[in-house]
């Protein structure tokens, strides 16, 4: 069972909405895929428990916990998860593309666009001004893990090489990382023995 903080608003199951249809799950999730510009599950929640009241906050932790322990997407195995608890395998399936139809129909109209306009110096100038943008985000996200371990030698050697592998020698990250994990996973259990 889930602990709710005091900062969440208690629901009791009375005070939850009635049960949504296929097509308010599917306006419901397709909103969540045209907020969700990063971190998606925020506004999730916000759909699920404070907006609609379809689920009461702990089971929507309960729910993101199995989602998290499953492959893939958090928040497409959510969608799928909710879509089963009201609709079963349909409302999966309304849920899935509810949340998906916009960032693919957006996505695809870019793509369209480039094609059309890439060659023009104000698109290729935006393209690398988009470009060095997400190379910033993940810097700074690798920083951010990183940070708590700058003092782990293993932990730096390891990142170092994994970095100097892909950027220098050009070896694919796939590769770089079927040779490190083990090698990794042998050094933490060897220093622990």
């Amino acid at each position: 069972m889930s602990t709710i903080t005091a900062s969440e608003p208690l629901i009791a199951a009375d005070d939850l909405a009635p049960p949504p249809t296929l097509l308010q799950l599917f306006i419901g999730f397709g909103t969540i895929g045209l907020y969700g510009f990063g971190g998606v599950l925020p506004w999730a929640r916000w759909m699920l428990v404070e907006k609609q009241r379809w689920l009461a906050p702990a089971e929507f932790i309960d729910l993101l916990s199995l989602c998290q322990f499953l492959p893939g997407a958090n928040i497409v195995n959510l969608s799928t998860c909710v879509g089963v608890r009201f609709h079963g395998f349909r409302g999966a399936l309304v849920c899935f593309i509810g949340l998906m139809a916009a960032p693919v129909a957006i996505v695809l109209l870019l793509v369209m666009l480039y094609d059309a306009y890439g060659h023009l110096p104000a698109i290729e100038s935006a393209f690398k001004g988009v470009s060095s943008a997400a190379a910033g985000l993940i810097l700074g996200m690798a920083i951010k893990i990183g940070w708590p371990y700058r003092k782990n030698l293993r932990v730096m050697v390891f990142a170092a090489t994994a970095i100097v592998a892909v950027v220098f020698f050009k070896i694919p990250l796939i590769w770089v990382l079927a040779a490190l994990l083990p090698t990794s996973m042998l050094a933490a259990w060897v220093s622990r023995s």
